[in-house]
């Protein structure tokens, strides 16, 4: 990384969860407490509007009122990157600049797809993003699971020649592709985990944390997984990390904001349902979850 990018993202980045109330209003004061409680817990940043902020189901009003109150709440103690995702390339650069506007300190990039999206077209795009960044870093974001156009290595490639696309957030659950894309482009890119990759597997292969949704009500063991790997305890690493599994089990069983928000909810954070058309998690799964939570010590 060039001296003049700036202070490098590395750690543990949740995935924060909108919580609205019934008109579709930003509950300020709830996610205000859980900032407090996750930079409590030592945090490294903060990710709203990732897949765990149903940034899909959101306004663009909505959206940049949950990256405000983040950036409010956070009062700079550690690095706030908001996702910006759509389907239009001049829309998502209106989002990138109202984000830049309010006190982003990096961008997390989204592409959106009706329509399958070209190579030429998705570069252009998260070229377009960065631009607007105004020199923050940006942080690719591709989960080839839920979007039409995935980023393909040669694109990768490509986008890590932008000077401020600086880290890549893969959530493909192939993690012999995050060791491709570490092979390929050297150190002009960095790779985080995602809630569907083994995160201390990323860990020994080059990675430099994880932004996922888990870390919002595991914030402590998280931290515990990252600092033994940071460490090269690998032996510590892996007794955590088996430790969390589970909860990444009924992850993929079950809705992800579900499942987030039911668990924030037994932690005591009145975040509401996830947005509809999505529905809650039912009891059965709720009283796993809870179950799941109170073995790792997380309630």
């Amino acid at each position: 990384m060039s001296a003049d990018a700036g202070p490098a993202f590395r750690g543990v980045f949740p995935y924060l969860v909108s919580p609205l109330d019934a008109s579709g209003g930003v509950r300020e004061d709830v996610l205000a407490a859980l900032v407090e409680r996750l930079i409590a817990a030592g945090v490294h940043g903060l990710a709203p509007l990732g897949s765990t902020g149903e940034f899909a189901y959101l306004s663009n009003d909505q959206r940049l009122a949950v990256a405000t109150a983040t950036i409010r709440a956070a009062k700079g103690r550690v690095p706030v990157v908001p996702g910006v995702a759509s389907t239009s390339t001049a829309d998502a650069v209106a989002q990138t600049r109202a984000m830049v506007a309010a006190g982003a300190d990096g961008i997390l990039a989204i592409l959106e797809a009706y329509f399958p999206v070209g190579e030429a077209g998705v570069e252009a795009y998260f070229t377009a993003i960065a631009e607007a960044a105004e020199g923050l870093p940006v942080v690719l974001y591709t989960n080839p699971n839920f979007q039409r156009s995935d980023l393909t290595l040669p694109v990768i490639d490509r986008l890590s020649r932008v000077p401020n696309i600086r880290y890549i957030k893969d959530a493909s659950s192939n993690t012999g592709r995050l060791l491709s894309i570490l092979n390929r482009c050297g150190d002009r890119i960095e790779v985080f985990a995602a809630s569907a990759h083994i995160p201390a597997c990323v860990m020994l292969i080059g990675g430099v944390g994880w932004m996922a949704g888990p870390a919002c009500i595991v914030p402590e063991q998280s931290i515990a997984l990252y600092d033994a790997a940071r460490a090269g305890d690998w032996a510590r690493a892996m007794e955590v990390q088996r430790s969390l599994w589970r909860i990444n089990e009924l992850f993929a069983r079950h809705s992800l904001a579900a499942c987030i928000k039911a668990a924030l909810e037994l932690q005591g954070f009145d975040v509401g349902d996830p947005v509809a058309p999505q529905v809650p998690l039912d009891a059965t799964a709720r009283d796993e979850l809870a179950e799941a939570l109170g073995a790792i010590g997380a309630l």
